[in-house]
């Protein structure tokens, strides 16, 4: 994050201080103007600013008319938000195993409908869409909704049509470590459903519709200027931000030995944007730890899954479920691909991880 505002601070800072210095700084016109500028670049009728992503799928949903034991299908390999976000409804989170590219898997989503399903939630992983053609097949043949998770995905792209374009609702988070990223926690709603829209602004500040008139209860998820301000900013500098992020996947691709690492490909009908660079590799434990001592980060994108985490005890899952999604979460590493990394930094990473595997 400090290399990027070092690229990024006159930019930024110019434009923190015209929303300091015009004192506006809950609503106004920066926050309108993001909302037009993303549902254009995303191919939507509407977008609604708001504080998280997580929210972006609560309110979405509820908005929906999802809620008290309502099914909701989606992918045990996630980060908590998503499954939290159902749970927080009143709905009930069911887990569909994955395919070898992390996303899930439409053979298991079809398996995993009962007539308590409402809606699947597919999770664009790492900045990969979800194989969304079979996947709009099932929900069209069970009359399913579409809830989208792009909150890792803003800017990817299935068969020419953008992330959170698919759904009933798209739902994206402009956390700092995303691609497309405010300065704190940020999120934002898309979708074509103008009904959808008006409830989810509404439920957003307290359910009001004028100075002091409130139709429904509602909650305080409102992005704030300074956020719209500077995001507003990075939807400009974005298609740059995706091409290194794309060349360095293209590198460690050509320089990494796949006889020992597994790299998901990219095929014809994708666009992928990279938030995350993931790898499936046996000992992954002793490369991390390998790679430190080169002094070279990692990450685990995420260890534990949904469906064996203490807050999903209530749902009676237990460990051999999901044997994909498991067996994965043993495998994965997180190698850099930020876009403030040089292609030296790319090599020098790659073969750090071959001479692991000698």
């Amino acid at each position: 994050m400090a290399a990027q505002f070092t690229e990024q601070r006159d930019e930024i800072m110019a434009r923190v201080e015209a929303v300091l210095a015009e004192g506006k700084l809950v609503g106004g016109p920066d926050i309108e103007i993001l909302e037009q500028e993303i549902a254009e670049f995303c191919g939507v009728a509407h977008v609604v600013a708001l504080n998280s992503g997580t929210d972006a799928l609560a309110l979405g949903m509820a908005a929906l008319g999802i809620g008290e034991g309502d099914e909701v299908i989606l992918p045990p390999n996630s980060f908590i938000a998503s499954a939290a976000a159902v749970a927080t409804i009143g709905a009930v989170p069911m887990f569909a195993d994955v395919c070898d590219d992390q996303n899930i898997d439409p053979e298991k989503v079809e398996a995993a409908v009962t007539p308590r399903t409402k809606a699947i939630m597919p999770v664009h992983l790492t900045g990969r869409i979800a194989d969304m053609a079979p996947l709009l097949d099932v929900t069209e043949r069970h009359g399913l909704l579409v809830v989208e998770d792009a909150s890792q995905s803003f800017g990817s792209r299935y068969e020419g049509r953008l992330a959170g374009s698919f759904g009933d609702v798209g739902c994206f988070s402009a956390h700092p470590l995303k691609n497309f990223n405010a300065v704190g926690d940020s999120g934002f709603l898309t979708t074509d459903d103008g009904e959808v829209a008006e409830k989810v602004a509404k439920m957003r500040n307290h359910g009001l519709v004028g100075k002091g008139l409130s139709e429904s209860f509602g909650y305080v998820s409102r992005m704030d200027t300074l956020q719209a301000a500077i995001l507003r900013y990075k939807l400009e500098v974005l298609p740059g931000v995706i091409e290194r992020r794309r060349s360095y996947a293209a590198l460690y691709r050509e320089y990494l030995d796949p006889e020992h690492v597994f790299m998901a490909p990219e095929r014809d009908v994708e666009f992928n944007t990279y938030h995350t660079f993931v790898i499936q590799v046996d000992c992954r434990d002793e490369l991390k730890a390998h790679l430190e001592e080169q002094q070279i980060g990692s990450a685990i994108h995420y260890p534990l899954p949904l469906h064996l985490q203490p807050a999903a005890s209530d749902f009676g899952h237990k460990a051999g479920d999901f044997p994909v999604t498991e067996r994965q979460a043993e495998r994965i590493l997180s190698l850099p691909v930020h876009q403030t990394l040089g292609q030296d930094d790319v090599r020098r990473v790659a073969a750090t991880v071959n001479s692991f595997f000698g």
